[in-house]
Order: structure tokens, then sequence, then C-alpha cells
């Protein structure tokens, strides 16, 4: 099995000081995945990111990249790519000269190194000739992804590669990456949308306090078995209110809507009591116009998981 991953680390620590970035953490990533890395602010994914791309190294622990051990230099492993902290770029230089410079670097020149393919699988052929320095968030963020793809990596190491993108640049983001992945390519990614990780990612990584909480499928993490808040929209909101409380199973969170006379109606419940609850809601002749968590599956078991460890790590 071993064979078959891009990523796999052991027992990974880091400390700058005496703050403990990495404590133990392990980690697989298999060839053609992406995977999700996430965890609160200070938790411990910059760092870990950083070593994936050889801009670091471990204290102590095993790491190998794409079959080949790590070694203790800064050196960054061949097949991979990627940026942590937002791209490198140069504010003065158009698009197309910011990768041909980077082209030019490895010895190559920008036919060869494929820079007109690249700008166009993100999206920035039209602006090719334009300066950096009058760029978007999310624009700087796809020119970051084009330099990334120049060296046509196995290894995709992207840091909040969704940060500053409008709906459609994110749309044309994910495309670039599924494509990436359906041909092998492994992607390493962290982000704090849980949209995100949803639309992209099969697996995910969750660190709180430079420790590893979770790892593992992300229907695993959202697993519905655990109480959630949800928003129920009724046409007879005061009906809604009499039948939930008195269901099985679930409580009223907010029923401030339902006593001004409007729709809203918040209960707490597990998935299976909420099922029998709208069974009863429609078989009263209730309409449910609307049902929807008040905080979605994943996210609240990302909250359950770092919310009560939640540290000053770096």
């Amino acid at each position: 099995m071993d064979t078959l991953l891009a990523v796999r680390a052991r027992g990974i620590t880091r400390c700058f000081g005496d703050v403990v970035a990495l404590d133990g953490v392990d980690l697989d990533v298999a060839q053609g995945q992406i995977h999700g890395l996430v965890g609160p602010n200070g938790a411990g994914k910059t760092t870990l990111l950083g070593l994936l791309l050889g801009l670091a190294v471990a204290d102590s622990g095993r790491l190998e990249i794409l079959g080949t051990p790590v070694r203790r230099t800064l050196d960054a492993p061949d097949g991979v790519s990627g940026f942590v902290d937002g791209p490198g770029l140069y504010p003065s230089l158009t698009a197309r000269q910011n990768l041909t410079s980077l082209a030019a670097l490895r010895g190559r020149d920008a036919r060869t190194a494929g820079v007109d393919d690249v700008l166009d699988q993100v999206g920035l052929t039209d602006v090719a000739d334009d300066q950096a320095r009058g760029f978007s968030l999310g624009m700087r963020q796809r020119l970051g992804l084009a330099a990334a793809l120049l060296t046509k990596p196995r290894l995709l190491v992207l840091d909040e590669p969704s940060n500053g993108l409008d709906p459609a640049g994110k749309k044309h983001v994910h495309g670039v990456l599924n494509r990436l992945a359906a041909d092998g390519t492994s992607v390493v990614l962290s982000s704090h949308r849980m949209d995100d990780l949803q639309a992209l990612c099969s697996d995910v990584t969750v660190i709180a306090t430079g420790r590893v909480v979770f790892s593992g499928p992300l229907g695993k993490l959202a697993a519905e078995n655990r109480e959630l808040d949800y928003r129920l929209l009724t046409s007879d909101p005061q009906a809604a209110r009499r039948l939930a409380a008195d269901a099985a199973g679930i409580r009223i969170v907010d029923d401030a809507g339902a006593r001004r006379g409007t729709e809203t109606l918040v209960v707490r419940a597990l998935v299976p009591a909420l099922d029998a609850l709208v069974v009863q809601l429609v078989g009263a002749g209730i309409a449910l116009r609307e049902l929807a968590p008040v905080v979605s599956p994943l996210e609240a078991a990302f909250l359950a998981l770092t919310e009560p460890q939640e540290g000053t790590r770096r």
C-alpha cells in the first residue's frame, strides 16, 4: 500500500523555540487524491505544508514524498510544486512574463514550458499581458496555481487556493484540481472553507494545536451521528411548534419566530428524530418550505473537534 502513497508522514514534530508547531503528526495522502488540511488559525497547517514543499525540515519523525524519504536539508522534492501564504509574484511583470521568468530559471523557454497552456487552464488568457500589480487577490491565486502547474507536478501543495475567488473563478479552479486528480496528480490543500472541502476532497485531516484530531474520509467526519440545530420554515409555525414540542428526540432551541407568527423554528435533533418530525408535519398538512442545518454537519464536526483544543501554536 505504501507504494500508492504520495505522502507518508509518521511522528512529524517541528518546534520553533519553545513553541511546538507540529506534535507527532501522521499523514497519508494517496496518489490521485485531493486531501484537505483543515484546522484553526495557528494549528500548524502552514508548517506542515512548508515541510511538504521543502521549505522547512522536521525536527523528528519520518516523511516520504512520492516514495522518496525526505532528507534533513532544505530541498524541494522532485515532482512537488505549490505555494504557502500566497504565491510569490513579480508585480511589475505581466502574468505571461512571470511564468516565462520561472520557466527560464529551470532552463526552459516559454513555448516548451507550456506557459500559454497553463494560463488557459486557470482562465487568465485574457489578462496574460497585464501587470500582476493590478491583479485582484483571486487573480493572483490563479496565477500562482498556473506557476505551480508549469512543472507538471505529481504532488501539488496549495494554501487556501480559493482565497479571494469569485464564484466563477472558484468553479474554474475546482475544475482544474479535479482534472489533475483524475489524471493521477495528488493534491494537498488547506482551506477554512467547508464548501471547498466538500466539493473537492475525498479525505481530510484536521489539526488542532499541532496534533491530528481526525484523519479519514470526509463522509466519516461529517457523519450524521450528533445533534445539530436545524431551521424549519413552515406554513403553520404555531402548529409546527406544538408538534415539535411533543416529538421524541426534538428540542426547541429558538421559537421566537413562531411566537411572532413568522415561519421560522429552530430545533435540535439527531437525523432520525428530525426525519420523524418531518413525517409528522407533512401528515398534519403543514407545508415544509425549508429545512436546513444552522451550521453544516461538516462545520459542526470541525468545531466539535477543534474548539476545546485551540491554543497558541503557530
